[in-house]
């Protein structure tokens, strides 16, 4: 009996655990995402205070990139179009942050336990991205167009210009902006029902 017990314990924990992970159910209204994701407007207000990029920009960016899943990887090649190879890149988690990339936010951002599949720690790589792009590329940090060319081409490449031969990626870039001024909008008629006694905003 008490094994079996354990076992329904085990079970409903890792269904805790699976829920927590999954996407947002209306990932294109805010409101209903940090309805659902009661946590994560905390998160988000953390890191925006931190390092100064607006909540609807940020989540606007992790939208593009993973959609909010947080164990989202690049596609695999293929070898002979049909047996899987590696994939295009190490790009992980909700940021889809490379390697290199992560470990230079963890140097930096002063958490080194930190993980791509946990959105607080996500989404302030996020907000320590931008102010990076603030400081090497003089982008706003409100500007979500140009903030995410600099989130996709590292800074060297934006300041070369290198996405001026993308157009792909400036239309991308450009539903990153719009997206970001629908979720600010959004923001502004329910942000006041997500703040508590209980949220501190450091």
């Amino acid at each position: 009996m008490i094994s079996f017990i354990k076992i329904l314990l085990v079970a409903s924990l890792l269904g805790m655990v699976g829920c927590s992970t999954l996407p947002p159910s209306n990932p294109n209204n805010l409101c209903d995402i940090f309805d659902e994701k009661s946590s994560w407007y905390k998160d988000a207000k953390k890191a925006e205070k931190r390092w100064g990029s607006p909540v609807p920009v940020m989540m606007s960016i992790i939208y593009q990139e993973s959609m909010f899943r947080h164990n989202a990887r690049t596609p695999r090649t293929k070898i002979l179009w049909i047996f899987p190879g590696p994939r295009k890149s190490d790009a992980f988690g909700y940021p889809q942050a490379k390697n290199a990339v992560w470990g230079e936010y963890q140097d930096q951002g002063g958490n080194s336990f930190a993980r791509r599949d946990n959105f607080g720690d996500a989404i302030d790589f996020i907000g320590w991205y931008n102010k990076q792009s603030q400081k090497r590329s003089r982008i706003g940090l409100s500007d979500g167009y140009n903030l995410y060319l600099a989130y996709h081409e590292g800074h060297g490449g934006y300041n070369r210009g290198t996405y001026r031969q993308k157009g792909w990626l400036m239309n991308t870039a450009q539903k990153v902006q719009t997206r970001s001024q629908q979720y600010a909008s959004q923001l502004q008629n329910c942000e006041e029902r997500f703040k508590g006694s209980w949220w501190w905003p450091f």
